[in-house]
């Protein structure tokens, strides 16, 4: 069944982008919203505009089970969970210490398992549920120099696979959203340590191409708004029957489109082109 305003959301990666967006435009449909970031200040106008707020480090056990345990005993039920935090750890594949390696698999996949563990619970007691996956176009294909964040995306696309098979039997529908270029600080949060782990040695030909391209991207004008993301939300939450994916924003389509029908080496082709 499609949910109603009555039930309750909750949305990570609040404090900016893709995740801000999706609060506002859930409030304005009525439903109750928890918004979880580490940027709690950067909340303020989330909560001034009627969103519960939390503090929220996906890496962090003790912060995730804090969250849902509040919510779960403030409003007595979870309905939808939309994973959206996440981040891309940029540099040549033996650049990127291991560490940080690690750091991105934390964030992009496994802090989204573990909210996901602590939520389905009380979504299987009533038999009801929506899980929203934030992917990425880059969890379907690939780029130089983004191998640990791309990799992240295609786990967490593997998963979510297999996370709705799991969960049908009990009425609980899992989504991934598969966003292109968004306008929001993901384009610079990305260069800048892609530059200063890759920009310098053997890969920074590759380095200062991509990051001058990732640039255009996002920066140009052309990258589609977070509204666009926001609003497919809150169409997939009001849906009786949502699609297991949706593809949106600027370049998503042609790119998906040409890795379906372009073999490995074409596909290489075109992207190095495009650099």
């Amino acid at each position: 069944m499609p949910a109603s305003p009555s039930q309750v959301i909750l949305v990570t990666g609040a404090s900016s982008g893709i995740g801000e967006a999706a609060v506002r435009a859930l409030l304005a449909r009525g439903y109750r919203v928890h918004a979880g970031a580490r940027r709690l200040a950067k909340m303020e106008p989330l909560r001034e505009a009627g969103a519960v707020v939390h503090a929220l480090d996906v890496t962090d056990e003790s912060s995730i089970s804090a969250v849902v345990s509040s919510i779960l005993e403030k409003e007595g039920r979870l309905d939808v969970l939309v994973n959206n935090a996440g981040f891309g750890a940029y540099g040549a594949i033996e650049d990127v210490p291991i560490e940080e390696a690690r750091r991105q698999f934390e964030v992009n996949l496994f802090g989204i398992a573990r909210l996901t563990q602590l939520a389905l619970p009380s979504m299987r007691e009533k038999g009801s549920g929506t899980i929203i996956n934030i992917s990425s176009m880059g969890g379907r294909v690939y780029t130089p120099l983004g191998g640990w964040y791309h990799a992240s995306k295609h786990a967490l696309e593997g998963w979510s696979d297999c996370l709705r098979l799991e969960l049908a039997p009990f009425g609980i529908r899992v989504v991934i959203i598969e966003p292109g270029a968004i306008g929001t600080e993901f384009g610079e949060l990305a260069v800048v340590p892609l530059l200063e782990r890759s920009g310098n040695g053997p890969y920074a030909g590759t380095a200062h191409k991509m990051a001058a391209a990732t640039r255009r991207t996002f920066s140009s004008g052309k990258a589609s708004p977070p509204s666009l993301i926001a609003d497919l939300i809150v169409k997939v939450v009001r849906s009786r029957r949502p699609r297991t994916r949706y593809v949106s924003g600027y370049l998503a389509r042609p790119v998906l489109l040409a890795r379906r029908l372009l073999g490995d080496r074409f596909f290489d082709l075109m992207i190095r082109r495009f650099l």
